[in-house]
């Protein structure tokens, strides 16, 4: 006959599994949706075989997270990266890959630290060139040029006020201008460039300097509105990060994947697009 004590310390065991947020289960859900920006190699872009899902860095990245958390993430592609956003927001989609952290977004969302991936905006410039670069003043005897977008306030008062940045065009002509020697220097986002570089032929010729222009990082996000945000999967997805971190998994992603945006890109039309 079991003793007293031992029945109430196994009534009270139970009673403890049984409260929300301390049994041993994979938290609510067997299954997580998640999505991103459909363009942005080699983050994350749409899969040419399977046009409803998406591909990339940060994809490989979930796929990894759900095999360790015993979770299956499916990474959804949506139209744009306002529709990724909303779709988050709402809790259609639980997760968002590649999120800047943002005051507005915390009122949504719940940002997983650590940031495993970052963008950069980087000066680049032809190999062979020898340009000193430690600081902006260093671009002011310069030609430079951008696509037009910003890179922070901080910056863009520096480059109207004694900078020479043409601004238009796409990263292309804008890459083919440099090589040409028609400007000195393109500012772009890093990884994206190299994506294209790859695509062009032109890695070997083009090199990036540091330090950035500007640099964030890119967030893995979990929608306040999904029925799988809970204490257990937040702590569970802040761990695994943290540990493929530590491992160099994210580099590793990113450098495999700019081999995978080459070959699909150097691929006949007819195979990419079934």
């Amino acid at each position: 006959m079991l003793e007293r004590p031992f029945l109430k310390s196994c009534l009270l065991l139970l009673a403890l599994l049984a409260m929300p947020g301390l049994a041993p289960a994979a938290g609510k859900c067997e299954r997580l949706v998640a999505t991103g920006h459909p363009d942005y190699p080699p983050f994350v872009w749409r899969d040419p075989q399977n046009p409803k899902q998406l591909i990339g860095a940060q994809a490989d990245l979930l796929a990894r997270l759900g095999k360790e958390l015993g979770v299956r993430i499916e990474v959804l592609y949506s139209s744009t990266w306002d529709k990724a956003l909303d779709e988050v927001r709402s809790g259609r989609i639980d997760l968002l890959a590649g999120a800047r952290l943002t005051l507005a977004e915390l009122e949504t969302m719940d940002y997983v630290h650590p940031a495993v991936f970052s963008r950069a905006d980087v000066v680049w410039v032809r190999n062979i060139a020898s340009f000193p670069y430690i600081e902006w003043a260093d671009l002011r005897e310069r030609r430079g040029a951008s696509v037009g977008r910003r890179f922070g306030p901080a910056f863009d008062d520096y480059a109207k006020a004694h900078l020479s940045l043409e601004q238009g065009g796409n990263l292309t002509q804008l890459l083919q201008k440099l090589m040409l020697g028609e400007v000195d220097y393109v500012v772009h986002e890093r990884e994206p460039a190299q994506a294209l570089a790859l695509t062009l032929g032109l890695q070997d010729d083009l090199l990036s300097l540091s330090p950035p222009i500007r640099s964030e990082g890119l967030h893995l996000a979990l929608s306040h509105n999904s029925a799988c945000n809970d204490p257990w999967l937040r702590g569970q997805l802040a761990k695994k990060m943290t540990e493929l971190a530590a491992a160099g998994a994210p580099e590793a992603l990113l450098q495999r994947n700019l081999q995978r945006w080459k070959a699909q890109q150097l691929q006949p039309a007819s195979a990419t697009n079934p």
